[in-house]
């Protein structure tokens, strides 16, 4: 059986660690390459690193960032926004990114998904959805959410697979910073839709609502902020109460 990953987002601004509810009101949680070496000391399976601010800036991730928590861990390390071009891919992995994630850009160009799959391979690619329940039918934002889309979330999550993604981060904008739960119902029927990884994110506040993201929503991992950065959630603990409830994770030695 396959682990269940448990997936630290560090969300970047100005060079901070940040973190908002809904994607709005965003507040400062510290230093990113700290917080990357103490979450891979603590045994994450894989960390998030967003810059979440490069997309309405028009400009590329930092990459001197990402050169400097590359240093700081040892586990799979994803780095996103306002990534758009091979070149952007071919700096972020050279400075030591596993895997990337693209977002806007994709839904723009779609074709940037075959692109950089065909280049670098599916493993390495993952696209980022927000999506947005509204009126009974989750849609697409792009932008960091700020930008509503007629894309159905199913739909393109299903065109996402067939141009190559090897991953996929949806991020429900109803229940971000809201603590109170995934979104497990789309989580679920992502997961009948779709053969590749689902990442859960947005919602987590206890550590029942991991537990309910991986037995009810199909979740392969499930992502969260405030609630690891704000020390709410210890991710030993967090582990072992997954493990005594039947949910395959792997613990640090």
């Amino acid at each position: 059986m396959l682990t269940k990953r448990i997936i630290p987002c560090l969300d970047i601004k100005n060079g901070r660690t940040v973190k908002g509810v809904n994607f709005l009101d965003l507040r400062d949680a510290g230093d990113p390459v700290e917080l990357a070496k103490q979450y891979a000391n603590l045994g994450a399976d894989e960390l998030v690193f967003l810059d979440i601010s490069a997309t309405l800036e028009g400009r590329a991730t930092t990459l001197d960032m990402v050169l400097h928590v590359a240093e700081q861990v040892n586990i799979p390390f994803t780095v996103g926004g306002g990534i758009s071009s091979i070149e952007d891919v071919d700096a972020l992995l050279k400075c030591g990114a596993d895997k990337v994630s693209v977002n806007s850009s994709a839904i723009k160009r779609p074709e940037l998904i075959n692109e950089l799959s065909n280049k670098f391979g599916s493993q390495c690619i993952v696209v980022a959805i927000d999506a947005k329940l509204v009126d009974g039918q989750w849609k697409v934002h792009l932008a960091g959410g700020s930008i509503p889309t007629k894309l159905d979330l199913f739909e393109w999550a299903k065109e996402v697979e067939n141009r190559g993604a090897g991953e996929i981060l949806f991020t429900s904008m109803n229940h971000d910073g809201t603590k109170n739960g995934f979104a497990n119902q789309a989580l679920k029927k992502l997961s009948e839709t779709l053969n590749i990884p689902i990442i859960a994110s947005g919602g987590a506040g206890n550590v029942q609502h991991f537990i309910d993201t991986f037995k009810d929503g199909k979740a392969d991992a499930a992502l969260a902020a405030s609630v690891f950065h704000f020390g709410e959630i210890p991710i030993p603990d967090l582990k072992k109460e997954l493990k005594a409830n039947n949910i395959e994770v792997r613990l640090a030695p």
